[in-house]
């Protein structure tokens, strides 16, 4: 009975998996075809077929691992702090008896704002000459122009824009949960602690994976932040900054395709990693 459920389940998807995969495929394969290419716009040749090479100029270049490295500590410091201002803001609009709606909207500004915009409207904020960072502390430093601290602004930049997107999806979790369950626990003498830890925290589990993988996916592929900000000066490149730089400021097509496929690969390797940490089969067999 449910092996006939899950197929009829998968034959209602069936059209939009189609026009998913026709969507994304073609550009996927195409990239894949490119980076086996020499192929160099500025440049009038041919391409020139070179199979793996341009992988391994990729791998073997200082500048790939570097930005790598700065791409996952940006996804890690980041997602870690809005998973737990996001889980906070996220109870706190679940409990919320007045002004729920109010608080809901408030909270949801951040997100609706544009990237760029976001991004634009902190560089401004942490200008040494005009931003009211400085004052505000009663400091004198060009945020920008030092590696760590125009890390810290990049990481606060993407805290702040994306962790209502994260409380989004948790209350979403929490809303499912039934309330007779927590007040039972409740009854039986657990505390509010032991209430969060033993069942607000399994039931939320699903929401909690969709928010990670959702936002680690996201926070990977980080671009418009680096780019407004810093634009990659001062070691602090991400992977996708390195991309365009190669594909669309060089015109290095292969390269550049050899790095996007990368990039991919990669996002797909965080993606496989969160579902099997979870604990989550991607295919259930009942």
């Amino acid at each position: 009975m449910r092996r006939a459920q899950n197929l009829k389940g998968w034959l209602l998807c069936a059209p939009a998996l189609s026009a998913m995969a026709l969507v994304t495929a073609y550009p996927v394969f195409y990239a894949v075809r490119l980076s086996l290419y020499r192929y160099d716009l500025r440049h009038t040749a041919d391409p020139d077929f070179v199979a793996l090479r341009n992988y391994f100029s990729v791998l073997s270049s200082e500048v790939w691992w570097q930005a790598l490295w700065n791409t996952l500590l940006i996804t890690t410091v980041s997602v870690f702090f809005e998973l737990v201002l996001g889980f906070a803001l996220a109870l706190l609009m679940h409990r919320a008896v007045f002004g729920r709606s109010a608080l809901r909207s408030a909270v949801l500004v951040p997100y609706a704002i544009i990237t760029v915009v976001a991004a634009l409207a902190w560089k401004f904020a942490f200008d040494p000459t005009t931003g009211f960072v400085n004052s505000l502390f009663g400091i004198e430093r060009a945020w920008l122009n030092e590696h760590w601290s125009a890390f810290a602004v990049i990481i606060f930049s993407e805290v702040w824009k994306t962790t209502p997107f994260m409380a989004l999806l948790l209350l979403a979790g929490l809303s499912l949960i039934p309330d007779d369950v927590l007040k039972a626990a409740k009854v039986d003498g657990a505390s509010a602690v032991q209430r969060f830890r033993l069942i607000t925290l399994p039931l939320v589990k699903p929401s909690i994976l969709v928010a990670l993988l959702f936002r680690s996916l996201d926070a990977f592929r980080i671009f418009d932040s680096v780019y407004v900000l810093t634009r990659g000066a001062h070691g602090t490149e991400s992977v996708s900054v390195i991309g365009y730089n190669t594909l669309i400021v060089r015109l290095n097509l292969g390269l550049g395709s050899a790095v996007s496929v990368l990039i991919f690969s990669c996002t797909l390797a965080i993606a496989l990693l969160f579902i099997k940490g979870f604990g989550t089969p991607l295919l259930r067999k009942d």
